[in-house]
């Protein structure tokens, strides 16, 4: 089985066809998506296919090594990066075409309106450890 991130974007994806922004949700279609994301992950915990899942909040800091004891920190994410990451499910399957399968569902998470967001979703591999040489 490989594992893959589904990585779902506040903004840099292209544009979902329901693209209402949460913070304009109502408290019912809230509840409505978390409730559809809680039960996808449930299904996938049934078929062995889920890893971990979690939301992130749009803020962010970055931080760097910028020589010893000084690691300069920054506001950011900041608003025009392609970067800021909504949140992530991790998934283990025995295909990518599997992978792509359940990121077509998961985009289908109800937004405003109760009416499927169909967003992008990036689908990532994880990197396989690299090959070990020998002489």
């Amino acid at each position: 089985m490989a594992k893959f991130l589904l990585l779902k974007h506040y903004r840099g994806a292209p544009t979902a066809v329901n693209d209402v922004p949460m913070d304009q949700w109502t408290p019912d279609e809230i509840s409505a998506h978390l409730r559809y994301m809680n039960d996808f992950a449930d299904r996938l915990k049934e078929t062995g296919e889920f890893v971990d899942a979690q939301a992130l909040a749009p803020e962010g800091t970055f931080v760097r090594y910028d020589g010893e004891g000084r690691p300069p920190v920054t506001d950011g994410p900041f608003a025009e990066t392609k970067d800021v990451i909504a949140g992530w499910m991790i998934i283990d399957v025995d295909t990518y075409e599997r992978a792509v399968e359940l990121a077509g569902e998961l985009s289908a998470a109800p937004g405003a309106g109760g009416k499927p967001i169909h967003e992008w979703l990036e689908v990532r591999p994880f990197l396989h450890a690299m090959p070990t040489i020998t002489e």
